[in-house]
């Protein structure tokens, strides 16, 4: 696989959200984000669960759980970050395709500050409804597109334009550390 090859996610390709890629993992913005700078980070190949992976796989998925994860704390001025996984259907999994919850966490201003062990029922929920966001369907030119459909309105779905904003502006931090947060 090159690093030209169309990203999906399952079957949804997501290659104009990824903001980062490696030969076995990548990571995207989130489609509905439950927490501002919520991406996901998904190794390349469509597998469902982590038991499915190689070691090559596996190894390159943490690391870029790791990395990913430190520019966006960093990017998004965080104490800490959730990271969570779900693998499996009777885990929540809902896109069959292994893929990692990245959050970044505040002490002061984050939603789920005052509970925050509340973020965890609201994660399950937007895994268990995010196949209602997604409808795979091949363009006019063959290729995989996602097609958003009627949301939740407390986090209605973010326009590809607002997800590809979001990429850039994480691309450039990965290529320029030294940038400021949000």
């Amino acid at each position: 696989m090159t690093l030209s090859t169309p990203l999906l996610f399952s079957t949804i390709e997501v290659t104009r959200q990824a903001f980062y890629r490696t030969a076995f993992s990548y990571a995207i913005v989130n489609l509905k984000p439950i927490v501002p700078g919520h991406v996901l980070v998904i190794p390349t190949r469509v597998v469902p669960r982590l038991a499915d992976l190689t070691t090559p796989e596996l190894t390159s998925l943490i690391t870029s759980v790791q990395h990913v994860g430190r520019v966006i704390e960093k990017a998004y001025g965080a104490d800490s970050l959730t990271v969570a996984c779900q693998d499996g259907k009777a885990a929540g999994q809902s896109i069959p395709h292994v893929h990692f919850h990245i959050l970044p966490r505040k002490f002061k201003g984050d939603y789920f500050a005052e509970r925050m062990d509340d973020i965890y029922p609201t994660l399950e929920r937007s895994e268990a409804s995010l196949h209602q966001h997604f409808i795979d369907t091949k363009g006019v030119d063959g290729r995989f597109q996602p097609l958003a459909v009627d949301a939740d309105d407390n986090r209605p779905p973010r326009s590809l334009a607002e997800m590809e904003k979001e990429a850039d502006w994480l691309r450039a931090l990965l290529i320029h550390p030294h940038q400021s947060s949000v």
